[in-house]
């Protein structure tokens, strides 16, 4: 497939560019800056959230396209409608106006990181928010779901773990999302034969997973991974006030009281 990767520049978007090149797709990326990487020359520089003309420019013509740019942090109202709401609209519009039927949005597990943990979180927890992070992504999977009701667009919403090279804190041996398993994932989201609108979780196969991978699965997505191999080490050590609170909602550290 023909796919646009926005974002390309950070963390994983580095991980997915030369994944899915490797997986046979023909990827261009778009982002501010141009990471210093072999396959740097397939990223157009350019500041989506301001030049209409060249975020149109790269979509055209291409199968899919992989959303990844935004503010991958906590931040304030307007800046979280910004980087996630308003960027978004953006990509979706550019994307139906350029005749592209495929998009894979990058959400997050802040999306409901106030619902308590238990014993497998279902796709079709409703939002709950645990900052104006979660509730951009909550406001974004909204945009993606009207686009898809109004439009027939086909878009994927991954509810994203903790994406990191190997886990390092109890949480992770529940939340991790590999950078193998990420690339699986938004391919497998980009070839479903029958995506429709989907809301699942991204997350390895972790043997103490919090979240219910079935949708996931459903779409083709086969995780290789699992956290558990790095479990006696991260319990090597004594767990902290702020690890038993880390346990209590999907949120993590997000969901502490003051948190910042």
């Amino acid at each position: 497939m023909r796919v646009v990767v926005t974002g390309a520049a950070g963390d994983i978007g580095r991980t997915l560019v030369p994944g899915l090149i490797e997986l046979g797709h023909d990827v261009r990326g778009i982002d501010l800056v141009r990471p210093d990487e072999p396959w740097a020359d397939a990223v157009v520089v350019a500041d989506i959230g301001r030049d209409e003309r060249a975020l149109v420019e790269a979509v055209a013509g291409v199968d899919a396209v992989v959303h990844l740019a935004a503010r991958a942090a906590e931040s304030d109202f307007e800046t979280a409608i910004d980087s996630h709401v308003r960027l978004t609209h953006r990509v979706l519009e550019a994307a139906r106006t350029t005749d592209v039927g495929r998009v894979v949005y990058a959400s997050s597990n802040h999306a409901v990181g106030f619902a308590p943990r238990q014993a497998l979180l279902s796709d079709r927890e409703r939002g709950r928010p645990d900052g104006f992070y979660g509730v951009g992504k909550v406001a974004a999977e909204a945009l993606c779901s009207l686009y898809h009701d109004r439009f027939g667009m086909q878009v994927a919403c991954l509810r994203i773990g903790s994406f990191r090279d190997r886990p390092v804190a109890r949480r992770h041996l529940s939340t991790w999302l590999s950078p193998g398993d990420a690339v699986r994932l938004f391919g497998a989201c980009l070839t479903a034969p029958d995506l429709g609108f989907a809301i699942v979780y991204g997350m390895s196969a972790n043997r103490r997973a919090w979240w219910d991978l079935a949708g996931a699965r459903a779409l083709g997505y086969t995780p290789a991974d699992d956290a558990e191999r790095w479990a006696t080490e991260i319990e090597a050590e004594p767990a902290s006030a702020d690890d038993e609170w880390d346990g209590r909602y999907v949120g993590g550290e997000f969901t502490r009281p003051h948190a910042d």
